[in-house]
């Protein structure tokens, strides 16, 4: 048996360190306002401090899909870096970029994704990754019955805008990685920051969900289960994807910090154990208990189909 942790959009903030020359003169700008107006009321650091600590207390591996940061400032990159240290004194972690950590085409420019979370994107087969300026992708983890494998989905976006993209490279490559003879034997769990089911409208997703979310599910085709962890939509939810072989499990976790009186939404992680065969046994949420701020165990709501 093998234990997952799996958080997601941590967002943390760092309001005291963000220059303003910084800010004004590009889409941090209106990342600033949401955060002055909204986020910075709803991400509570308590809150994230108590998910981190639970999950990898309780784990074997801490997954984390995205937004690891909120405006992809460096002193977010350098809080967040020492936040997941401390994670990683217990268990191993895994991360990919979301959007806010590629908030702008500088900070994929100049690389600073990988230059501070490389750490936890060492591949077991990093022959078959692509050089994005996010880091070396797929990333891929051999532990026991699973294949961990780690996409980016994170580019730079205009105002406003905060969709996905992984490209034919990446895809390609992840076709590459399932085929690979010590993934085929054990079960993949995919990593990736955008939705890659989505049912809201086609504006929607062409705004905030993933552009080439068809073109994955073609490469996951070919498997006959695996399991698919994403985040960015803020709630927790789990649905079966058919594929001709099989079925892939399909779930979310929602930010690690929000306070919010949806439990669905509030702060905590998702725990999935993986049984010695590769299968998926359970799958649970720990979600923060606003009385008391502890963690309670909590089912996450299952839907018939991913459509």
């Amino acid at each position: 048996m093998i234990r997952i942790a799996h958080v997601s959009d941590l967002h943390v903030l760092s309001r005291t360190s963000a220059e303003w020359r910084r800010i004004i003169f590009n889409k941090r700008l209106t990342g600033t306002v949401n955060l002055v107006l909204k986020r910075g009321r709803v991400h509570r650091r308590d809150y994230l401090l108590a998910v981190l600590s639970a999950a990898a207390q309780n784990a074997d591996q801490l997954v984390v899909t995205g937004d690891i940061t909120n405006l992809s400032l460096e002193h977010e990159y350098g809080e967040a870096r020492a936040l997941l240290d401390q994670a990683a004194q217990r268990t191993e972690v895994t991360v990919v970029p979301g959007n806010h950590d590629i908030y702008l085409p500088s900070t994929q420019r100049h690389r600073r994704f990988p230059h501070h979370f490389e750490r936890f994107l060492q591949s077991d087969l990093p022959q078959l990754a692509q050089d994005l300026p996010a880091g070396r992708f797929p990333c891929v983890k051999l532990r026991g019955p699973v294949a961990i494998i780690a996409l980016s989905s994170a580019v730079p976006r205009p105002p406003f805008i905060s969709a996905g993209y992984i490209g034919p490279a990446q895809l390609e490559a992840l076709g590459s990685v399932l085929t690979h003879p010590e993934v085929r034997q054990r079960t993949p769990i995919v990593l990736i920051h955008h939705p890659p089911v989505d049912q809201r409208p086609r504006i929607v997703r062409l705004r905030d969900g993933l552009v080439d979310a068809g073109a994955l599910r073609g490469v996951l085709a070919s498997l006959n289960r695996a399991v698919v962890l994403f985040g960015h939509v803020h709630y927790r939810s789990r649905c079966t994807l058919a594929t001709p072989l099989g079925k892939l499990d399909v779930v979310s976790a929602s930010g690690a910090a929000l306070d919010h009186p949806d439990g669905s939404v509030r702060a905590g992680f998702n725990l999935y154990e993986i049984d010695c065969n590769g299968g998926l046994a359970s799958v649970w949420a720990h979600v923060v208990d606003p009385q008391t701020g502890g963690l309670q165990l909590a089912a996450i709501a299952e839907t018939p189909g991913c459509g």
